[in-house]
């Protein structure tokens, strides 16, 4: 026979795990309640003679507990704890960064979650006859932690450079409302690759890709045509064409809304556009 017992004084993980082993498909098996001093307990005993497949059972309950029970919890604690400068609004964010990541990769994720903790599982409950859940959670649950560790600083990276472009696009926005015109119009030929500026009577603009003389590029990267966007702030055009040879509405042309507003408008179907169809992309490049 093994006998396992089972402590926490959180009443809803006791719920949970009574539950589970009310349900458990495994014969032999029996539990009951007790309330000691400082924890209730759940006390299991199996009498077959698959033990293996005892310990398996239970330690794939307790698996799914902290995933589907205290996951969120834990990762709230190591977001406060390693980036406690950020505010509440800025750590729910990041939150629903990692929820959003977790549910993107979901199969992945939970394949790797779930075999760590059962491998901790299975090799404590194989030499021990009782486990104390909270303090087994906080203290001996490392590989688990470390890999909401690495969703976490995961999430963060992509909340800080989304909050440096929304912040350099407001700059932008700003600067280019309150200077004048410089141009009437350009347009802008959106090939699959790269990008084509030319004037008002159809003329190419040259764009330079010399960094030194790129007054308005920061270090966030949106795209291959930064330095189409440095000319752009630089021509100040009151409107600007955007030409979708292939039809389609990529980062680049999406910063530009962002940038310039209604200043923008996209075109798919002028004789711009047609012409443009109609070369091979090998001759403009």
């Amino acid at each position: 026979m093994k006998s396992l017992c089972i402590k926490t004084n959180d009443s809803n993980l006791l719920n949970y795990l009574l539950n589970e082993f009310k349900n458990i498909d495994l014969k032999n098996i029996y539990f009951s309640e007790n309330e000691f001093k400082n924890y209730k307990n759940i006390i299991i005993h199996y009498t077959g003679n698959d033990e293996p497949l005892f310990l398996s059972k239970v330690s794939s309950i307790l698996c799914f507990l902290v995933i589907d029970e205290l996951e969120e919890d834990l990762l709230k604690r190591l977001l406060f704890k390693n980036y406690f400068y950020f505010d509440s609004i800025e750590r729910n964010k990041i939150l629903a960064i990692c929820y959003d990541y977790m549910a993107d990769n979901f199969f992945h994720m939970f394949d790797k979650k779930y075999n760590i903790l059962y491998n901790i599982f299975y090799s404590f409950l194989s030499t021990n006859k009782s486990i104390v859940l909270n303090g087994f959670i906080n203290f001996r649950l490392k590989e688990y932690l470390d890999i909401l560790d690495d969703v976490l600083n995961e999430a963060v990276s992509h909340f800080v450079i989304e909050k440096e472009y929304i912040e350099f696009i407001s700059l932008l926005k700003l600067y280019i409302n309150s200077q004048p015109y410089e141009c009437e119009l350009v347009h802008i030929i959106c090939l699959s690759s790269e990008s084509i500026l030319l004037d008002e009577n159809k003329n190419l603009i040259i764009v330079t890709d010399d960094i030194f003389k790129s007054k308005y590029l920061s270090d966030i990267s949106f795209s291959s045509n930064d330095y189409i966007l440095n000319s752009l702030l630089t021509l100040l055009p009151k409107n600007i064409y955007i030409h979708l040879i292939n039809n389609q509405i990529d980062e680049f042309v999406n910063t530009l809304q962002l940038i310039f507003e209604n200043r923008v408008h996209l075109c798919t179907d002028c004789d711009i556009c047609k012409l443009y169809k109609k070369i091979p992309h090998s001759e403009l490049s």
